[in-house]
């Protein structure tokens, strides 16, 4: 139990201190200097960078198609036709999507931890992320993914 004198006269809520009584003293990094990304800011950033860039050459037949990134794939026993696995570990899902009155887009998802497992570094990253993302939008549109690299 917190002592009465720790508290605001009136509010019964702590007030907004570091365990030294001082508060924060002032900014964390010098203005110049970005804060650190998370990994997974950094992959959101590599997939938008092939996403853009495909989007560019492909704006007409990528209209409505989504791009999705989750952790983990979610665990299923059997996997359809539509996931892109390595050894059995979805890296990857296409969601064609359905026409109709309650239309869904085309939905493409990539796992991000079992795609950062399989990098050696952040350029290995990249490629494997662009790879990916390349094997997918082929099979949606149906065409060989030399065709878009």
């Amino acid at each position: 139990m917190t002592s009465p004198d720790h508290r605001r006269p009136g509010t019964g809520r702590r007030s907004h201190r570091d365990r030294h009584g001082r508060g924060l003293r002032g900014r964390l990094v010098p203005a110049t200097v970005p804060l650190a990304r998370t990994k997974s800011e950094i992959f959101d950033d590599l997939v938008l960078d092939t996403v853009e860039t495909l989007e560019r050459r492909f704006a007409k037949e990528l209209a409505g198609v989504e791009f999705a990134v989750e952790d983990v794939p979610p665990d299923l026993n059997v996997y359809d036709s539509d996931v892109l696995e390595d050894g059995e570990v979805p890296l990857a899902r296409l969601l064609p999507g359905r026409p109709g009155r309650q239309e869904v887009p085309p939905r493409i998802v990539l796992y991000r931890r079992p795609l950062e497992f399989r990098a050696m570094d952040r350029e290995d990253l990249a490629d494997l992320v662009h790879d990916v993302i390349i094997e997918q939008v082929a099979n949606l549109l149906g065409v060989d993914p030399d065709e878009l690299s």
